[in-house]
């Protein structure tokens, strides 16, 4: 099957880079954002200017792939669009803020209900968000239990 990523800006430029222009699957994916030169802010997604001083240029950095869950919540119900549902319908699912040490990143996490908590070491993975009409697997980020114990 098919398979691209959401939104490429997201991520490493290295990710997915295999022989035939699709997703690798055994590159780990990696998150960037931006940092601030002047005082050291770092945001996610990337953007053009600091929200925190007018002084700095923005530049392309590269977050950890490990943090914790900072704070979470349960999306019982469809979001506004541009969400898209998965083949089958709506299901609930895990979002919530994951502590990356200089930034938190809103994500979905693909924890299990008994397992999800705050404080939980989580990783930086993929997860289908939907497929497009011709089949492709669309994939996004999300962060799942690190069963190695985090940071």
């Amino acid at each position: 099957m098919a398979t691209r990523l959401i939104d490429e800006s997201l991520f490493d430029g290295e990710f997915g880079r295999g022989d035939g222009g699709g997703l690798d699957a055994g590159d780990p994916p990696r998150l960037v954002g931006a940092r601030c030169s002047a005082c050291g802010t770092v945001v996610f997604p990337r953007q053009d200017s600091c929200p925190r001083c007018p002084d700095g240029a923005m530049s392309a950095r590269v977050l950890p792939v490990s943090g914790r869950v900072w704070s979470w919540t349960l999306q019982a119900f469809p979001p506004k669009p541009p969400y898209r549902a998965p083949s089958g319908g709506h299901r609930a699912y895990h979002v919530g803020y994951v502590d990356l040490g200089e930034v938190l990143v809103e994500a979905r996490l693909a924890v299990p209900r008994a397992e999800i908590r705050i404080g939980l070491p989580v990783r930086l993975t993929t997860v289908t968000a939907y497929q497009d009409e011709d089949g492709t697997e669309v994939l996004t980020f999300a962060f799942a239990p690190d069963r190695d114990g985090g940071r």
